[in-house]
């Protein structure tokens, strides 16, 4: 059987990269990814009081597809415009609340920490994700060149958003926590950056931790697979759902580096809460111990759900 094609919709961002790719991947599509661009004040003005129009947009898209998948708020209009220009010719699956009536979409995807309802809205805990466990074996030899200890800790970095600030006592805060907690313990690092990491942070960590650490200095996906599957201990930044959904998906301990916040964050707090629930997360503190949880593969699961209505359409 010839697979679909698909189209993923997004500001170009990992956290969103990897939502679309995740699901795509277990949708089995044959899929391209178009960066979306707005024009001018649209892309301050939230999408419930935009045109569904395409002088809305930069983007010329006129691929063939099947499958329009979106996540951010800059694809909501794109994705409702493909909907309503190729109607059932196309399906249309958002991922997260895209702020405007759900009836936009076939499907929405939606985490539980954004309390979203309707009856094409699929709830997820946590975020979907790209990863599959098969990648994180492929990708485990990637630093064990660089490895000296038995025992392993990963601090995943993420970036300041609307939400976080990382200031500079905040981080020297956490990196003494990963010192005392870890590395005088007998563990040794790997400190992974993001996309989002300024260089002033992967320049602290590199003065801050002994050169026995592995400080890994620029943006590496092998690099942040292999770490996944060797750490015993798992440090992900409080700034991103993303990368603590990913962690997730290893069934080891992750600790949530909390900063405080800037401005009202209810939806981080209701993720930290459901997966302190789970057992999956704890905050990092002054102590470290060890303990289980079944591995969450929520993409797998929406994946199932769908195509299996994936069966009520024509795509002929």
């Amino acid at each position: 059987m010839t697979k679909l094609k698909g189209i993923l919709l997004t500001e170009g961002m990992h956290g969103m990269i990897s939502q679309v790719e995740g699901l795509a991947k277990a949708l089995d599509l044959e899929f391209i990814h178009e960066k979306i661009e707005l024009n001018n004040l649209w892309k301050i003005i939230p999408p419930s009081l935009t045109p569904v129009k395409k002088f809305v947009f930069k983007n010329n898209i006129n691929k063939d597809f099947n499958i329009v998948i979106s996540c951010g708020r800059k694809s909501v209009i794109p994705s409702i415009y493909l909907k309503q220009k190729l109607k059932n010719k196309i399906i249309n699956i958002h991922i997260q609340d895209p702020k405007v009536s759900p009836s936009n979409f076939d499907f929405i995807v939606a985490p539980e920490h954004d309390s979203l309802e309707g009856k094409n809205v699929l709830k997820s805990k946590g975020a979907i994700h790209y990863l599959r466990n098969n990648e994180l074996e492929e990708n485990k030899d990637y630093l064990k060149p660089q490895v000296k200890k038995e025992k392993l800790v990963a601090l995943i970095v993420g970036g300041p958003n609307k939400y976080y600030n990382y200031n500079d006592s905040i981080i020297d805060e956490i990196f003494f926590k990963i010192k005392n907690n870890f590395i005088d313990k007998g563990y040794q690092l790997i400190f992974i950056p993001s996309m989002r990491t300024p260089q002033k942070i992967i320049d602290k960590g590199k003065h801050y931790f002994d050169e026995n650490q592995i400080v890994v200095t620029d943006v590496d996906k092998k690099a942040y697979l292999s770490s996944l599957k060797l750490a015993n201990h798992i440090v992900v930044m409080c700034d991103s759902i993303s990368m603590i959904s990913e962690a997730a998906i290893t069934g080891k301990p992750i600790y949530i580096a909390q900063m405080s916040p800037i401005k009202k964050n209810s939806r981080f707090k209701k993720f930290f809460e459901l997966f302190r629930s789970l057992n999956i997360t704890k905050d990092l503190e002054n102590s470290v111990v060890d303990w289980n949880y079944e591995k969450l593969n929520e993409t797998d699961k929406i994946s199932s759900y769908i195509k299996e209505k994936f069966k009520n359409y024509d795509f002929s």
